[in-house]
């Protein structure tokens, strides 16, 4: 009974610190958090979190795959793009969380590929949405990177100014848009051409939450100089 004990509470140690790293806000964060906790003790060991890195970045060439393919034979093929954000999630949110959970995370190297291949993934839907697009909505896509690209400078400086790492803009981070942008693809497949009206509709959401964001982040920003005046001033 005791080594069962024992064993119970190795396993709980390993799985906090599979979220030590960071903070998260979205609404989705407890069943997240819980879904993670039960695949990061079931990934074979064979798997690498590099491994589902780019697992997640093939995610996102789905995607791409599935607005080309749409585009030149039938609209059906973005359900692809469905399996590919589910994909994608799957690979983004364990590659890190699977090195905490096995006390290996390489912190800087992580952060670093993380963060390149997440802009690359958001350039293939990008780029996916803008071959599928009709005319003019074809803005709508460079607009849509754009506006992800700079809620992601947004994180990285708030990482940079607060030593906190969120990838989340209060109830909403990247899960909650992966699961809106599969929604807007099966109702695309369902009724067609609604997707131009729910991609302008994403783009005006973040921009407004990125206009918000960028305000806290210039006032922490205000904060943190007001903080290190005094400290030079006092170590004076």
């Amino acid at each position: 009974m005791r080594q069962e004990t024992l064993i119970a509470s190795a396993d709980t140690d390993d799985l906090k610190r599979v979220f030590q790293d960071r903070k998260r806000t979205n609404i989705l964060n407890s069943a997240e958090q819980k879904t993670i906790s039960f695949l990061v003790t079931r990934v074979p060991s064979y798997i690498s979190s590099n491994m589902l890195t780019f697992t997640g970045t093939f995610g996102s060439v789905l995607v791409l795959m599935g607005f080309i393919l749409s585009t030149y034979l039938t609209r059906n093929y973005l359900l692809l793009g469905v399996a590919g954000l589910a994909i994608n999630w799957f690979g983004d949110s364990l590659d890190g969380r699977i090195a905490y959970y096995r006390n290996i995370p390489r912190k800087w190297y992580g952060f670093s590929l993380d963060i390149i291949m997440d802009w690359v993934s958001t350039v293939l839907i990008g780029l996916g949405y803008m071959v599928y697009a009709r005319n003019e909505y074809e803005l709508i896509a460079f607009i849509f990177v754009v506006l992800y690209g700079w809620a992601m400078i947004i994180s990285q400086l708030r990482y940079k100014i607060t030593d906190i790492y969120s990838i989340d803009s209060g109830l909403v981070g990247p899960t909650e848009i992966r699961v809106i942008l599969a929604l807007i693809l099966i109702l695309e497949v369902t009724f067609g051409h609604l997707i131009e009206y729910f991609a302008g509709g994403i783009c005006i959401v973040l921009f407004i939450i990125n206009i918000v964001d960028t305000r806290k982040l210039l006032k922490l920003g205000d904060i943190r100089d007001n903080l290190e005046r005094k400290a030079k001033k006092n170590a004076a």
